[in-house]
């Protein structure tokens, strides 16, 4: 297996370094343009050095978030053209990886779904990834993060007491539970694929995932340490000590003195005895709750930073988008790339160090290269030329 091109990146330092670096490096990884979970799961593959084609549709600007189109190359098929699917399925005879993100069956009636691909490589891992999964009786219904994670608790699990459940974001559903599972799931079976020669499908959905993700809820309900209601268990805000107040100048501090020692030391930093702060009744707890918020009232949230910097009491400031990227830490660390402002890859690996490279080529910019490239002929660029409004999206990216 050929390792991927050399393209233009930045390590962590922005230094420019050849890509194909990190762990993947070598790995191929074919997916079938589309939006959420699956783009971002070849993301992260890519931020891992494996060299990912993203085939995009013609006439059509490039979907989802443009982030996620780090790190890959584009090229142009009309799936719905037989020729079109005969190249993707090409491509895909020399892949490791390949992902779609259909609802069930589309990748079928294009001529690219899991039968298809495993009859040209039979070594293929094929990652489809949808929201309700390929069966039962939702499999087919429409859906978004919102949806998946109410099905499964965590959306009934998040907010307030006396309060309707809180939105997070994308993050418990499409990006946790969907992208990082299918992630998972690929790894594992390239693993699998690379010691018997045997590829797979791997049938990531959304609700699996997040149901996953909660699998200590769901023990602790089990075992009568969880309350089924909003904001009344130990990390749902319903401990004074487990929570986000307010500072004078309408800052956040989050703060999560959890053990005795910890808890001590908030207290002491809080200018408040144990007598004060006794935990133990929680009948006590509204009071309690009252005295954090009047007292972190009393300062701005900088000041309060540097009356616990250098404390193990678990409090921490509650930081917006921009400040996030300029906090010392993350800047020590290099969190953020420091060339791009984004999330930088993560994790880190001691002997095979990741780079994030090319962020967002436009759509078909890399057709001719990576058809050259893959297919090993000038045939693959000639079959190319069958795909109309290539020049056009050429000349316009």
């Amino acid at each position: 297996m050929r390792s991927s091109s050399e393209l233009p990146a930045t390590s962590q330092s922005g230094d420019s370094v050849p890509a194909g670096a990190g762990p993947l490096a070598g790995v191929r990884v074919v997916e079938l343009g589309g939006i959420g979970p699956a783009p971002y799961a070849a993301m992260l593959l890519a931020d891992l050095g494996a060299d990912v084609v993203r085939i995009d549709r013609p006439r059509t600007a490039p979907s989802g978030s443009p982030a996620m189109r780090r790190g890959k190359r584009s090229v142009v098929l009309d799936l719905r053209n037989p020729a079109d699917s005969g190249i993707a399925l090409d491509l895909v005879a020399r892949a490791d990886i390949g992902i779609e993100g259909f609802r069930p069956g589309i990748a079928e009636k294009l001529g690219v779904g899991p039968g298809d691909c495993l009859s040209h490589n039979g070594q293929l891992v094929y990652g489809r990834m949808t929201g309700w999964g390929q069966d039962g009786p939702w499999a087919h219904k429409a859906g978004h993060d919102i949806n998946y994670i109410g099905l499964v608790g965590a959306l009934h699990s998040i907010g307030r007491s006396g309060g309707p459940p809180v939105v997070p974001h994308c993050l418990v559903g499409d990006l946790g539970g969907g992208g990082m599972y299918l992630v998972t799931g690929l790894l594992a079976a390239l693993l699998h694929a690379r010691t018997t020669g045997e590829g797979q499908v791997v049938d990531a959905a959304i609700i699996d995932g997040a149901a996953t993700l909660m699998t200590p809820t769901y023990g602790r309900l089990a075992a009568d340490d969880w309350r089924d209601e909003r904001g009344v268990n130990l990390l749902d805000s319903g401990r004074p000590w487990y929570d986000v107040y307010e500072t004078a100048d309408h800052g956040w501090l989050a703060v999560g003195a959890l053990e005795d020692v910890f808890y001590a030391q908030l207290l002491d930093r809080l200018g408040m005895s144990t007598a004060d702060g006794d935990r133990t009744d929680p009948a006590r707890w509204p009071a309690l709750r009252a005295r954090f918020a009047a007292v972190f009232a009393t300062r701005t949230r900088r000041e309060w930073e540097d009356i616990f910097n250098g404390s193990d009491a678990c409090v921490t400031p509650v930081l917006g988008l921009e400040d996030a990227r300029t906090h010392p830490h993350n800047v020590a660390r290099r969190v953020f790339d420091p060339v791009t402002g984004l999330p930088a890859a993560a994790p880190r690996f001691s002997a095979t160090p990741t780079r994030i490279s090319q962020l967002t080529p436009p759509s078909c910019a890399d057709t001719d290269v990576v058809l050259a490239e893959w297919l090993g002929s000038p045939g693959g660029t000639q079959r190319r030329s069958a795909v109309p409004g290539t020049a056009a999206l050429k000349k316009g990216s």
